[in-house]
Protein backbone atom coordinates (compact mmCIF):
# COMPACT_ATOMS: atom_id res chain seq x y z
CA UNK A 1 0.00 0.00 0.00
CA UNK A 2 1.59 3.50 -1.00
CA UNK A 3 1.66 6.14 1.55
CA UNK A 4 0.97 9.73 1.36
CA UNK A 5 3.69 12.08 0.16
CA UNK A 6 5.36 13.14 -2.60
CA UNK A 7 4.46 11.28 -5.82
CA UNK A 8 2.49 9.21 -4.23
CA UNK A 9 -1.77 9.32 -4.49
CA UNK A 10 -3.71 9.94 -1.06
CA UNK A 11 -5.98 6.69 -0.26
CA UNK A 12 -7.61 8.38 2.44
CA UNK A 13 -8.98 10.88 0.14
CA UNK A 14 -10.96 8.20 -1.76
CA UNK A 15 -12.90 6.90 1.62
CA UNK A 16 -16.26 7.67 2.06
CA UNK A 17 -17.56 9.76 5.01
CA UNK A 18 -18.02 7.65 8.04
CA UNK A 19 -21.71 6.37 8.25
CA UNK A 20 -23.56 6.45 11.49
CA UNK A 21 -25.16 3.19 11.21
CA UNK A 22 -27.37 3.71 14.71
CA UNK A 23 -28.51 6.64 13.03
CA UNK A 24 -29.21 5.37 9.93
CA UNK A 25 -31.93 2.99 11.57
CA UNK A 26 -32.71 5.18 14.12
CA UNK A 27 -32.50 3.26 17.17
CA UNK A 28 -30.07 4.08 20.04
CA UNK A 29 -26.27 2.54 20.39
CA UNK A 30 -27.91 0.39 23.47
CA UNK A 31 -30.39 -1.22 21.27
CA UNK A 32 -31.45 -4.92 21.00
CA UNK A 33 -31.09 -7.22 18.19
CA UNK A 34 -35.40 -7.05 18.17
CA UNK A 35 -35.48 -3.03 18.10
CA UNK A 36 -32.64 -3.31 15.30
CA UNK A 37 -34.92 -5.37 13.02
CA UNK A 38 -38.08 -3.84 13.97
CA UNK A 39 -36.37 -0.24 12.81
CA UNK A 40 -34.87 -2.43 9.54
CA UNK A 41 -38.53 -4.01 8.51
CA UNK A 42 -40.09 -0.68 8.84
CA UNK A 43 -37.55 1.30 7.03
CA UNK A 44 -37.33 -1.29 4.52
CA UNK A 45 -40.91 -1.45 3.17
CA UNK A 46 -41.11 2.30 2.93
CA UNK A 47 -37.85 2.55 0.60
CA UNK A 48 -37.58 -0.40 -0.95
CA UNK A 49 -36.58 0.36 -4.88
CA UNK A 50 -39.98 -2.10 -5.99
CA UNK A 51 -41.60 0.50 -3.73
CA UNK A 52 -40.62 3.73 -5.21
CA UNK A 53 -39.80 2.42 -8.69
CA UNK A 54 -37.18 4.91 -10.44
CA UNK A 55 -36.65 7.18 -7.08
CA UNK A 56 -32.78 6.95 -7.24
CA UNK A 57 -32.78 8.79 -3.07
CA UNK A 58 -34.69 5.82 -2.08
CA UNK A 59 -32.60 3.71 -3.78
CA UNK A 60 -30.05 4.67 -2.05
CA UNK A 61 -31.28 5.05 1.30
CA UNK A 62 -32.62 1.41 0.77
CA UNK A 63 -28.61 0.82 0.45
CA UNK A 64 -27.78 2.11 3.55
CA UNK A 65 -30.08 0.72 5.25
CA UNK A 66 -29.85 -2.99 3.79
CA UNK A 67 -25.53 -1.76 4.91
CA UNK A 68 -26.60 -0.67 8.70
CA UNK A 69 -29.04 -3.75 9.25
CA UNK A 70 -25.95 -6.22 7.74
CA UNK A 71 -23.76 -4.85 10.27
CA UNK A 72 -25.36 -4.41 13.30
CA UNK A 73 -27.81 -7.65 13.20
CA UNK A 74 -24.25 -9.68 13.58
CA UNK A 75 -22.85 -9.75 17.05
CA UNK A 76 -19.45 -9.80 15.84
CA UNK A 77 -20.08 -7.30 13.05
CA UNK A 78 -21.31 -5.00 15.68
CA UNK A 79 -18.98 -5.46 18.10
CA UNK A 80 -16.06 -4.55 15.72
CA UNK A 81 -18.21 -1.75 14.70
CA UNK A 82 -18.48 -0.10 18.21
CA UNK A 83 -14.91 -0.43 18.46
CA UNK A 84 -13.39 0.52 15.11
CA UNK A 85 -16.50 2.72 13.66
CA UNK A 86 -17.21 3.30 9.88
CA UNK A 87 -14.41 1.48 7.88
CA UNK A 88 -15.18 3.55 4.71
CA UNK A 89 -15.28 2.49 1.25
CA UNK A 90 -10.95 2.36 0.91
CA UNK A 91 -11.44 -0.09 4.14
CA UNK A 92 -10.70 -3.15 1.35
CA UNK A 93 -7.27 -1.85 -0.37
CA UNK A 94 -5.82 -1.21 3.31
CA UNK A 95 -6.86 -4.82 4.45
CA UNK A 96 -4.86 -5.95 1.37
CA UNK A 97 -2.10 -4.29 2.77
CA UNK A 98 -1.94 -6.19 6.16
CA UNK A 99 -0.99 -5.43 9.51
CA UNK A 100 0.90 -1.93 10.22
CA UNK A 101 0.02 -0.55 6.97
CA UNK A 102 -0.83 3.25 7.16
CA UNK A 103 -2.72 5.62 5.09
CA UNK A 104 -1.96 8.79 6.55
CA UNK A 105 -4.00 8.37 9.79
CA UNK A 106 -6.25 5.50 8.29
CA UNK A 107 -6.69 2.06 9.79
CA UNK A 108 -3.87 0.45 10.85
CA UNK A 109 -5.29 -3.15 9.87
CA UNK A 110 -8.71 -4.83 8.79
CA UNK A 111 -10.89 -6.40 11.83
CA UNK A 112 -11.34 -9.56 11.44
CA UNK A 113 -13.95 -11.47 9.89
CA UNK A 114 -15.59 -8.13 8.61
CA UNK A 115 -16.65 -9.10 5.25
CA UNK A 116 -18.03 -5.69 3.60
CA UNK A 117 -18.83 -7.68 0.39
CA UNK A 118 -21.68 -10.12 2.16
CA UNK A 119 -24.88 -10.38 0.06
CA UNK A 120 -27.99 -9.50 1.13
CA UNK A 121 -29.64 -12.60 0.12
CA UNK A 122 -29.14 -14.82 3.60
CA UNK A 123 -30.57 -11.52 5.27
CA UNK A 124 -34.00 -11.22 3.38
CA UNK A 125 -34.18 -14.81 3.97
CA UNK A 126 -34.25 -14.49 7.58
CA UNK A 127 -36.29 -11.49 7.74
CA UNK A 128 -39.34 -12.72 5.21
CA UNK A 129 -38.50 -15.93 4.87
CA UNK A 130 -38.15 -16.02 1.36
CA UNK A 131 -34.49 -15.47 -0.40
CA UNK A 132 -33.87 -12.05 -2.07
CA UNK A 133 -31.63 -9.06 -2.34
CA UNK A 134 -30.96 -5.82 -4.18
CA UNK A 135 -30.48 -7.79 -7.51
CA UNK A 136 -32.30 -11.31 -6.95
CA UNK A 137 -35.44 -12.54 -6.53
CA UNK A 138 -37.73 -10.08 -4.38
CA UNK A 139 -38.85 -10.69 -1.18
CA UNK A 140 -42.26 -10.81 0.54
CA UNK A 141 -43.75 -8.38 2.52
CA UNK A 142 -47.17 -7.69 3.29
CA UNK A 143 -48.74 -3.83 1.82
CA UNK A 144 -49.25 -0.84 3.95
CA UNK A 145 -52.01 -0.54 5.82
CA UNK A 146 -53.95 2.75 4.52
CA UNK A 147 -56.34 4.87 6.15
CA UNK A 148 -59.22 7.06 4.35
CA UNK A 149 -61.32 9.76 6.16
CA UNK A 150 -65.35 9.89 5.30
CA UNK A 151 -67.76 12.37 6.53
CA UNK A 152 -71.30 10.99 6.94
CA UNK A 153 -74.24 12.42 8.08
CA UNK A 154 -76.14 10.96 11.42
CA UNK A 155 -79.09 9.86 9.29
CA UNK A 156 -76.32 7.70 6.75
CA UNK A 157 -74.59 6.54 9.90
CA UNK A 158 -78.25 5.31 11.23
CA UNK A 159 -79.05 3.42 7.73
CA UNK A 160 -75.71 2.83 6.58
CA UNK A 161 -74.45 4.30 3.25
CA UNK A 162 -71.98 4.28 0.21
CA UNK A 163 -69.08 6.01 -1.46
CA UNK A 164 -66.86 6.22 -4.06
CA UNK A 165 -63.34 6.75 -3.05
CA UNK A 166 -60.29 7.72 -5.66
CA UNK A 167 -56.96 6.52 -4.26
CA UNK A 168 -53.54 7.09 -5.94
CA UNK A 169 -51.60 3.90 -7.27
CA UNK A 170 -47.93 3.44 -6.76
CA UNK A 171 -47.64 4.35 -10.54
CA UNK A 172 -49.29 7.54 -10.02
CA UNK A 173 -52.78 6.46 -11.79
CA UNK A 174 -55.87 6.76 -9.75
CA UNK A 175 -58.20 3.70 -8.81
CA UNK A 176 -62.07 4.23 -8.08
CA UNK A 177 -63.33 1.93 -4.92
CA UNK A 178 -66.74 1.80 -4.29
CA UNK A 179 -67.06 1.02 -0.26
CA UNK A 180 -69.52 0.51 1.88
CA UNK A 181 -70.27 2.19 5.25
CA UNK A 182 -72.24 0.12 8.05
CA UNK A 183 -75.23 1.18 10.01
CA UNK A 184 -74.29 2.35 13.35
CA UNK A 185 -70.82 4.07 13.16
CA UNK A 186 -69.92 6.58 15.31
CA UNK A 187 -67.23 9.58 15.14
CA UNK A 188 -63.96 7.80 14.77
CA UNK A 189 -65.25 4.54 13.83
CA UNK A 190 -62.40 2.24 11.31
CA UNK A 191 -64.36 0.07 9.22
CA UNK A 192 -61.23 -2.49 7.60
CA UNK A 193 -61.67 -3.01 3.91
CA UNK A 194 -59.56 -6.66 3.94
CA UNK A 195 -57.14 -6.35 0.68
CA UNK A 196 -57.71 -2.29 -0.67
CA UNK A 197 -54.75 -1.41 1.24
CA UNK A 198 -50.54 -0.69 -0.03
CA UNK A 199 -49.97 -3.31 -2.47
CA UNK A 200 -47.36 -6.22 -1.46
CA UNK A 201 -44.17 -6.85 -2.46
CA UNK A 202 -42.70 -9.28 -4.01
CA UNK A 203 -46.36 -11.38 -3.89
CA UNK A 204 -47.22 -10.59 -0.51
CA UNK A 205 -50.49 -9.98 0.47
CA UNK A 206 -51.93 -6.49 -0.13
CA UNK A 207 -52.77 -4.09 3.61
CA UNK A 208 -56.28 -3.35 4.55
CA UNK A 209 -57.92 0.08 3.79
CA UNK A 210 -59.60 1.87 6.58
CA UNK A 211 -62.21 4.24 6.43
CA UNK A 212 -62.24 6.73 9.71
CA UNK A 213 -65.53 7.88 10.12
CA UNK A 214 -66.21 11.94 11.24
CA UNK A 215 -70.05 12.15 11.86
CA UNK A 216 -71.34 15.61 11.30
CA UNK A 217 -73.12 17.23 13.54
CA UNK A 218 -76.80 17.44 13.63
CA UNK A 219 -79.41 20.13 14.18
CA UNK A 220 -81.97 18.63 16.38
CA UNK A 221 -80.33 15.64 17.44
CA UNK A 222 -77.57 14.43 20.10
CA UNK A 223 -75.70 11.49 20.09
CA UNK A 224 -74.35 9.79 23.30
CA UNK A 225 -73.33 6.86 22.09
CA UNK A 226 -75.87 4.81 20.38
CA UNK A 227 -78.26 7.01 22.38
CA UNK A 228 -80.26 10.08 20.92
CA UNK A 229 -81.74 12.96 22.42
CA UNK A 230 -84.02 15.41 21.35
CA UNK A 231 -85.38 18.77 22.56
CA UNK A 232 -89.10 19.09 22.48
CA UNK A 233 -90.79 22.46 23.26
CA UNK A 234 -94.45 22.31 25.16
CA UNK A 235 -96.75 24.71 26.70
CA UNK A 236 -97.49 24.63 30.05
CA UNK A 237 -100.80 23.68 29.49
CA UNK A 238 -99.59 20.58 27.52
CA UNK A 239 -97.28 20.20 30.54
CA UNK A 240 -99.16 20.59 33.13
CA UNK A 241 -102.85 18.63 32.14
CA UNK A 242 -100.68 16.27 29.82
CA UNK A 243 -100.67 15.68 25.80
CA UNK A 244 -100.41 13.98 23.03
CA UNK A 245 -97.39 15.68 20.48
CA UNK A 246 -95.47 14.90 17.52
CA UNK A 247 -91.81 14.46 17.99
CA UNK A 248 -88.93 13.82 15.43
CA UNK A 249 -86.94 10.14 15.45
CA UNK A 250 -84.26 8.64 12.83
CA UNK A 251 -87.57 6.50 11.24
CA UNK A 252 -90.22 9.64 10.80
CA UNK A 253 -92.18 11.05 13.18
CA UNK A 254 -94.17 9.38 16.17
CA UNK A 255 -96.62 10.24 18.87
CA UNK A 256 -95.79 10.15 21.85
CA UNK A 257 -98.06 10.94 25.46
CA UNK A 258 -96.86 13.67 27.88
CA UNK A 259 -97.66 12.61 31.25
CA UNK A 260 -99.87 15.05 33.28
CA UNK A 261 -97.26 17.42 35.63
CA UNK A 262 -94.24 17.17 33.24
CA UNK A 263 -91.45 19.57 34.13
CA UNK A 264 -88.75 21.22 32.10
CA UNK A 265 -86.49 19.16 31.41
CA UNK A 266 -87.97 15.89 31.91
CA UNK A 267 -86.97 13.22 29.50
CA UNK A 268 -89.42 10.76 27.94
CA UNK A 269 -87.90 7.65 26.91
CA UNK A 270 -88.73 5.76 23.28
CA UNK A 271 -87.61 2.43 23.42
CA UNK A 272 -84.50 1.05 20.51
CA UNK A 273 -85.13 4.15 18.81
CA UNK A 274 -81.89 5.15 18.77
CA UNK A 275 -78.98 4.29 16.83
CA UNK A 276 -78.57 0.62 15.41
CA UNK A 277 -75.78 -1.32 17.42
CA UNK A 278 -72.29 -1.37 15.01
CA UNK A 279 -72.29 -4.84 15.51
CA UNK A 280 -75.78 -5.71 15.54
CA UNK A 281 -78.04 -7.03 17.85
CA UNK A 282 -80.57 -4.13 18.39
CA UNK A 283 -80.39 -0.31 19.21
CA UNK A 284 -80.29 2.38 21.57
CA UNK A 285 -83.27 4.25 22.62
CA UNK A 286 -83.99 7.78 22.07
CA UNK A 287 -84.66 10.26 24.69
CA UNK A 288 -87.23 13.46 24.66
CA UNK A 289 -86.16 16.42 26.62
CA UNK A 290 -89.48 18.70 27.24
CA UNK A 291 -88.85 22.22 26.94
CA UNK A 292 -91.66 24.19 28.85
CA UNK A 293 -92.22 27.78 26.82
CA UNK A 294 -93.76 30.85 27.86
CA UNK A 295 -95.68 32.63 26.38
CA UNK A 296 -94.66 36.52 25.60
CA UNK A 297 -96.83 39.50 25.15
CA UNK A 298 -100.11 38.08 27.42
CA UNK A 299 -103.54 39.78 26.56
CA UNK A 300 -105.37 40.86 29.90
CA UNK A 301 -107.47 38.05 29.89
CA UNK A 302 -104.76 35.81 29.73
CA UNK A 303 -102.86 37.76 32.59
CA UNK A 304 -106.03 37.71 34.79
CA UNK A 305 -106.05 34.00 34.23
CA UNK A 306 -102.49 33.56 34.93
CA UNK A 307 -102.80 35.33 38.70
CA UNK A 308 -105.71 33.56 39.18
CA UNK A 309 -103.94 30.45 38.75
CA UNK A 310 -100.90 32.16 41.09
CA UNK A 311 -103.53 32.53 43.74
CA UNK A 312 -104.91 29.22 43.94
CA UNK A 313 -101.53 27.77 43.98
CA UNK A 314 -99.55 30.01 46.01
CA UNK A 315 -96.73 27.37 46.57
CA UNK A 316 -93.14 27.93 46.50
CA UNK A 317 -91.09 25.09 44.57
CA UNK A 318 -87.58 26.85 45.98
CA UNK A 319 -88.75 26.30 49.70
CA UNK A 320 -87.70 22.63 48.78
Amino acid sequence: MEREGAGAPSRVGTMRAAKDYYQILGVGRQADEKEIKKAYRRLARKYHPDVNPGDKVAEEKFKDISEAYEVLSDPKRRAQYDKFGHLGAGWERMAEAGPGASGGGGWQQAPPGFDIGAGLGDLFESLFGQRGGMGGEMFRARGQDVEYPVEVTLEEAYRGTQRVIAMQTPEGGVRRLEVKIPPGVAEGSRVRMAGQGGPGIGGGPAGDLYLVVHVLPHPQFERKGDDLYVEVPVTFPEAALGAQVEVPTMQGRVTVTIPPGSSSGRLLRLARMGMPHLRGGGAGDEYVRLKITVPRNLSAEERQLVERLRDLRPENPRAR
